[in-house]
């Protein structure tokens, strides 16, 4: 496994993971409503945020994006044959510390609400905590420790 930054002409591969993942699962048409494609990605990418990917054999099996101008874990999705691996980790590890380092002292996210999800007990190991439910979405936070510095 090899984890590096996300370059341009990685973002076909992001949006087969995203289709893929087995929970919060999308479909590209429902990404595009939402405004999520490759286009806008890769202009995300060029602004404001930042990610890494993890790749095996050069395909990539997992990918985190964070957003530097408002302290968000925009997106992290792994494929269902990693998971449990350590590449969930390894992705989160990378967007958090960049996000502390562009001045953050709280970050945040948002998942879904059911808690019996495994990436809500992904997140709670991760050392984030619950914030508050709204819209039909679970915020979470997680505070900056010495260690993150």
């Amino acid at each position: 496994m090899k984890f590096r930054e996300i370059e341009k002409f990685d973002v076909p591969q992001l949006f087969n993971v995203r289709v893929a993942t087995r929970e919060n699962t999308l479909s590209r048409q429902e990404l595009e409503d939402l405004g999520i494609n490759e286009i806008s990605v890769t202009n995300m990418l060029a602004t404001n945020h930042k990610g890494w990917l993890c790749e095996v054999d050069n395909k990539v099996i997992g990918f985190a994006m964070g957003n530097r101008d408002n302290g968000e874990l925009s997106v992290i999705a792994v494929l269902p044959g990693f998971e449990g691996k350590g590449v969930g980790a390894g992705l989160l590890n990378r967007a958090e510390n960049w996000l502390w380092s562009n001045g953050w002292n709280e970050i945040w996210l948002t998942t879904d609400v059911n808690a019996t999800l495994r990436a809500y007990g992904f997140y709670k190991q991760q050392g984030w905590e619950d914030d508050k439910i709204e819209k039909g979405m679970r915020f979470m936070k997680k505070q900056k420790t010495r260690k993150d510095s």
